[in-house]
């Protein structure tokens, strides 16, 4: 097949994501695989070929999906034909295009995916128990990654707010004092409630954990330009866009971090801390879901 631009630098994109498992790694083969197919067929408008944002734009990948579920991009027979792939595998092809679209800068996918299963959340008392480990860590030394990914799930806890709206939180949206924090709240993908926001108070444990997070966040951003976003990077990255010779441009520590970043850090604390890995669920979701219903349930 032919080597376009657009899937070198795909290529590059994918190579940078960090955390990834085996398994999401071969699912993004796949879905390479599919992609460079899909172009071969002349599927695909021609400036996918030349640059790998349009190749990750929504007219795009509609084209691609509708392909792909088909069946018609298998890259093996099955019983000597090409029957349409199964939901799970649909909705893993959606969640690796979520993956690189966001490492791209670009927003998840208005597209269907299908209805995902959602995963059990934690029980009451693990969200208990995750307070009182959080609470017990904050006395002692914590490294950077953990003094941020504290303070992260606090917040969580306290404002049950999704991925996204953590992503966007931001210093001015914090009281004086720390004693509460303004929420903008946004709507499910796929839905056109409009944002709505919201004033909610922060527990004890938010506040100690800021107090950790916020001297460490104005140190790492003395490396970058300024911002006023509440959670930074902690070591130099880059945005996964190459420049016109091929390069891609290296960021300080500081810079802000993206939903995708937030996300991964989750997973990498889960999988790194074992007092946090029997208490956390798989799945940031879960632990936002987990908060709502308590919170739901106290209101009763």
């Amino acid at each position: 097949m032919p080597d376009y631009p657009s899937l070198a630098a795909l290529d590059t994109l994918l190579a940078s994501l960090p955390d990834i498992g085996e398994a999401r790694r071969r699912q993004l083969g796949m879905v390479r695989r599919e992609l460079a197919a899909a172009l071969a067929r002349d599927a695909l408008p021609v400036a996918a070929r030349r640059n790998v944002r349009r190749l990750l734009e929504t007219g795009s990948l509609t084209a691609y999906l509708r392909l792909a579920e088909s069946g018609t991009l298998r890259h093996r027979l099955v019983g000597g034909r090409r029957p349409p792939t199964s939901a799970p595998t649909n909705q893993a092809r959606y969640d690796c295009l979520n993956l690189a679209r966001t490492a791209a800068g670009l927003p998840r996918l208005p597209l269907g995916g299908g209805a995902p299963v959602l995963r059990p959340t934690p029980e009451a008392g693990r969200l208990t128990a995750l307070r009182r480990q959080l609470d017990q860590d904050l006395a002692g030394h914590l490294s950077p990654g953990r003094i941020r990914l504290t303070a992260v799930l606090a917040l969580l806890l306290d404002t049950r707010s999704r991925s996204g709206e953590l992503a966007v939180q931001r210093v001015t949206h914090l009281t004086d004092g720390h004693t509460g924090i303004h929420i903008r709240r946004q709507p499910q993908h796929g839905t056109t409630a409009a944002p709505e926001r919201e004033w909610l108070p922060l527990s004890d444990l938010s506040r100690a954990a800021l107090d950790r997070w916020l001297p460490l966040r104005a140190d790492l951003m003395s490396r970058a330009h300024g911002t006023t976003r509440l959670w930074v990077s902690l070591r130099m990255n880059h945005a996964g866009i190459l420049d016109d010779d091929g390069r891609a441009t290296l960021r300080p520590t500081g810079m802000p971090l993206e939903e995708n970043g937030l996300v991964t850090s989750y997973r990498a604390g889960r999988s790194r801390y074992d007092e946090l890995r029997r208490l956390l669920p798989p799945k940031m979701e879960q632990l936002r879901r987990a908060a709502e219903e308590q919170h739901l349930a106290a209101q009763v």
